[in-house]
């Protein structure tokens, strides 16, 4: 079962080059697979919205090309004794 953040990313992944046309280098607000706002940067996105939306509901995303806004890797280092 998709979850409401799961639907909204999905929702950027299959707009992603139209959202980055419109909104690239910007923190959008994505809720029912609508943009509600874009921002300058994540807190802000956060505050304003959480104002008329409660917190899990939707989805703060970093516009940009490619796969860098939602990809990481993680790097550590072990040792075993």
């Amino acid at each position: 079962m998709d979850t409401p953040l799961k639907k909204a990313f999905k929702f950027y992944l299959n707009h992603q080059e139209e959202l980055v046309k419109e909104y690239n280098g910007k923190y959008v607000v994505i809720k029912n697979e609508n943009v509600l706002g874009a921002y300058g940067d994540e807190i802000s996105a956060i505050k304003e919205t959480s104002k008329k939306h409660e917190l899990g509901t939707f989805l703060v995303q970093y516009v940009e090309p490619g796969s860098e806004s939602y990809t990481q890797t993680f790097h550590s280092r072990v040792a075993f004794a």
